[in-house]
């Protein structure tokens, strides 16, 4: 974004996520009111003058409320907001990343869009994190953790989020919209959309399990499969279907 050049890594992302616990609010109503607060350079250290007071008058200030008791934002996300934005970010209960010296045999990357955790809850627009998981038919390890939330600032959200996971095979989400999933596609990524989410281990699972059997010929693909072998696994599927 042309309008915040400067902005070091971390104080962009701290603004990211503190703009993700305001309802109602977009990364540039929270960024207009922070400029409006904070004489000079935002940054790390600015940051933390920022009060609840500043941005409940802000906020309310462009809602037409000038002392800010009628804007839709509660009192609880303000504080969130300026916890995250001092910098008092919890760890959220991260997994641990597994360090991969060997590679596995017959694996592929998978994404999944995250909010919290190791679950499976995010939308590909909006998701705050991408875990990234080598995975086998018989072995499943996280290898890298993905902060999206810089893609705020960029003027290709969708494109910067596809660059963020483009060497991976698999892309699971709670939703994707049509533009974003073809650029998704584009790059060589198969996009899922799993509506309900859940715990990745859990999904991821099941894929495995899809993989030591019949996999569908986009599956078969990705392992590596001959051709004939693709036609097989699809003509299983449907007299299984069947």
């Amino acid at each position: 974004m042309s309008d915040v050049p400067n902005l070091s890594r971390e104080a962009a992302l701290r603004i990211a996520l503190a703009s993700r616990v305001l309802p109602g609010i977009d990364l540039r109503q929270l960024l207009d009111v922070l400029h409006r607060r904070i004489p000079g350079e935002l940054n790390e250290e600015s940051l933390t003058t920022v009060t609840v007071t500043d941005l409940k008058t802000g906020f309310g200030s462009a809602d037409g409320e000038e002392d800010g008791e009628d804007i839709s934002v509660g009192l609880p996300a303000l504080k969130e907001a300026v916890r995250i934005l001092w910098g008092e970010l919890s760890d959220d209960n991260l997994p641990e990343i597994v360090p991969c010296e060997t590679p596995l045999d017959n694996a592929i990357r998978v994404a999944v869009a995250s909010n919290s955790g190791e679950s499976l809850n995010g939308h590909f627009g909006s998701c705050i994190r991408f875990l990234v998981y080598e995975m086998n038919a018989e072995q499943i390890r996280l290898i890298g953790i993905r902060s999206a939330l810089e893609a705020d600032f960029s003027d290709d959200r969708n494109g910067y989020r596809t660059d963020l996971i483009r060497d991976c095979h698999v892309l699971y989400v709670v939703s994707v919209g049509g533009p974003a999933a073809a650029k998704v596609v584009r790059a060589g990524i198969y996009p899922i959309k799993q509506i309900d989410g859940g715990e990745a281990l859990e999904v991821l699972a099941k894929l495995q399990t899809v993989m030591a059997g019949s996999p569908p010929p986009w599956l078969a693909k990705i392992l590596g499969a001959d051709p004939e072998d693709r036609i097989r696994y699809h003509r299983d599927e449907e007299q299984i279907a069947s």
